[in-house]
Parts: C-alpha cells; sequence; structure tokens
C-alpha cells in the first residue's frame, strides 16, 4: 500500500512540476518547436534509444558468460528490457526490476539466486560509474561556461552528487581490497541467506569479476561507456533535430543533466526532468522553450520501450506463475 501511495505522490508532484514549467515557458513557444521535428526524426531517436538498451543488455550478457552462464540474446533482452521498465515507470520500487531479473534467471535458466544477483549488481554498478562520470564531466564542461549555478540547485546538485561518488568509492575501495562490505551488513541483521541463495556467494562473485588485471572487467566498463556514447548522441542529434546549432560538449552537459533528472524517484522523470533541462538549456543559450520539446520527445521514445518491457513482463510473469503453480501441485501429489 505504501508503494501505490509514493508511486501516486511522485506522480503528481512530477504533474504538477511539468504544468508548472509548461506555464513557465509558454505552450505557443514549445508547440513552435514541436513544429520543426518530424517523423522520421522520431523514428532515429527511437533507434537510437533502442540500441542504447541493446548494448545495455550485451553488456548483461556478457557478465553473464563470464559467470559460465551462455544466454541468448533474447533469453537476455527479454528480462533487461522488463527491468529498465519497472525502474523507468515505478523507480520508487526499489530493486523491483533488478529482483525480477534475479528471479528470471533462477527460475527460466537455473542459474544460483548468488550469481544471478551478482550479475545484476555488477551491471548496475558499471552503469553507474559509467554515468557518474558522465555527469561530472557535463558538470565540469557547464561550470566552466556559465558559472556557478543558482545556490539552492548547486546544493541539491552538489548534495547528490557528493553522495553517490562516497557510495561509489566506497565500494571500489573495498572490492579492489578484498575487504567484505556484506559481513558487517550480515552481523547487524544477524542474517546469512538470501532466499535459496548464500549472500556471500553473491560478493564473491563480484569479487572475482572487479579485478584490475581482468579482460572481461575492462569490456565491461567499455559496454557501460558505450551506452553513455549512444545517449551523448541520441541528446546531441534531438537538439540538431529542434533546430538549434549546438557541439558536442554542451550537448555532454544536457547528457549529464538527463542522468541527474532520473535518479528522481518520478515515473519516467516526469517533470523534473523539464525542470534541471529548462535551466540547462537557457543557460546554455538554447533557449528554455526548446527544453519542454527535448524532454518529452525523449520521454516518448523510452515509454515506446518501457511499454513494450511491461508486455514482456506479463507475458514472463504468466510462465513463471504457471511453474511455480505446478511445482507446488507436483509437491502436494508427491506428498
Amino acid at each position: 500500500m505504501k508503494k501505490v501511495l509514493l508511486f501516486f505522490i511522485s506522480l503528481f508532484v512530477g504533474i504538477g512540476l511539468l504544468v508548472w514549467i509548461i506555464r513557465f515557458v509558454g505552450w505557443p513557444q514549445i508547440k513552435s518547436a514541436f513544429l520543426i521535428f518530424t517523423g522520421w526524426h522520431g523514428v532515429i531517436i527511437v533507434l537510437l534509444t533502442f540500441l542504447m538498451l541493446l548494448v545495455g543488455a550485451w553488456k548483461w550478457k556478457m557478465i553473464l558468460k563470464n559467470q559460465g552462464y551462455a544466454l541468448s540474446n533474447r533469453e537476455i533482452i527479454a528480462p533487461y528490457l522488463t527491468c529498465f521498465s519497472m525502474v523507468y515507470l515505478f523507480p520508487m520500487v526499489i530493486l523491483g526490476g533488478e529482483i525480477f531479473r534475479s528471479y528470471v534467471l533462477r527460475e527460466k535458466h537455473g542459474v544460483p539466486w548468488g550469481k544471478a544477483i551478482a550479475s545484476v549488481v555488477i551491471d548496475k554498478i558499471l552503469e553507474a560509474t559509467s554515468f557518474l562520470i558522465a555527469i561530472l564531466a557535463g558538470l565540469t564542461f557547464f561550470l566552466l561556461k556559465i558559472g556557478l549555478p543558482p545556490r539552492n540547485l548547486a546544493i541539491i546538485l552538489g548534495g547528490v552528487l557528493v553522495l553517490f561518488i562516497i557510495g561509489i568509492g566506497f565500494f571500489y575501495f573495498r572490492t579492489f581490497k578484498k575487504q567484505s562490505i556484506i559481513k558487517p551488513l550480515i552481523k547487524f541483521f544477524n542474517r546469512s541467506k538470501l532466499p535459496n541463495g548464500d549472500i556471500l556467494e553473491m560478493e564473491r562473485e563480484i569479487f572475482k569479476f572487479f579485478k584490475i588485471k581482468k579482460k572481461v572487467l575492462w569490456q565491461g566498463f567499455g559496454l557501460a561507456f558505450l551506452r553513455v556514447a549512444i545517449t551523448w548522441l541520441r541528446c546531441w542529434v534531438l537538439i540538431l533535430f529542434l533546430g538549434k546549432s549546438i557541439t558536442v560538449f554542451p550537448a555532454l552537459s544536457i547528457l549529464g543533466f538527463y542522468y541527474f533528472a532520473m535518479m528522481i524517484p518520478i515515473p519516467a522523470a516526469l517533470g523534473s526532468h523539464e525542470v534541471v533541462q529548462v535551466f540547462a538549456f537557457n543557460a546554455l543559450g538554447l533557449g528554455s522553450s526548446i527544453a519542454p520539446a527535448f524532454t518529452m520527445i525523449q520521454r516518448g521514445s523510452e515509454l515506446i520501450m518501457a511499454f513494450i518491457g511491461i508486455i514482456i513482463f506479463f507475458k514472463l510473469g504468466l510462465g513463471l506463475f504457471q511453474n511455480l503453480l505446478l511445482k507446488k501441485l507436483t509437491n502436494f501429489i508427491d506428498k
């Protein structure tokens, strides 16, 4: 019940922010930006969005292959898209998409809980690292170009980034020194098991992957940054489609603000993305009227992928439910 309430609260906050931005900028100005955008432009943006997710799925496939599980592209893309849709549409459900991904691996492909969860954790850490570096690079260019932002925004942005950097830095420090992060938590919560799996196995798998001399680690980083590069390209191309001449470095700042907006737990970054991009576009001299059109088109392409993921979710969920029901019936008959 709390999750449902949080969903609607965050959704209404997002809608409120969106309405405020539209009134602030003016719908006629936003509409004029949309008129420049054509159907072919939309197809290209959707294809870039799909390519972005495809590279992410490829990264996860490589992680699983390193663990000894060679899954087909179809077996990887289905749960990956499902996870994306859950995280994108229901960000307040913490780890919901990641747990579902792990559950699919265990139930459909026989991957033990420890390794299944480890593969997802590794994937998210590589992703978070690449996103953080993109945010810092974009913010650096932004500050060099326009100077410090307003005080309140600087406090919010700086606070979130500091927490993010501390979290990622703590993980890498402990991991490269082979110092357990899990054991202190086990002692604190007085637990040593995940459902049907050893939580320490998950940590061992993560330690095995994050070794400086290991080729697969750098391949993982390569794919993580390739995804960032495609998202960067999407930002740049979309701004060009909206009739603004821009080089790649201002587009990097726009990308950084996009990732920052996605960190806010509002469904599809509704409203929050508009707020940060109106500020960024205006500061970079692109005009605030372009920002809502930019965010809405980008969101539209992502919603297409998210709705495909939801369809896959119901299909996978039904299959998993049938398998679970069959197991229960078999166990009941055997007794």
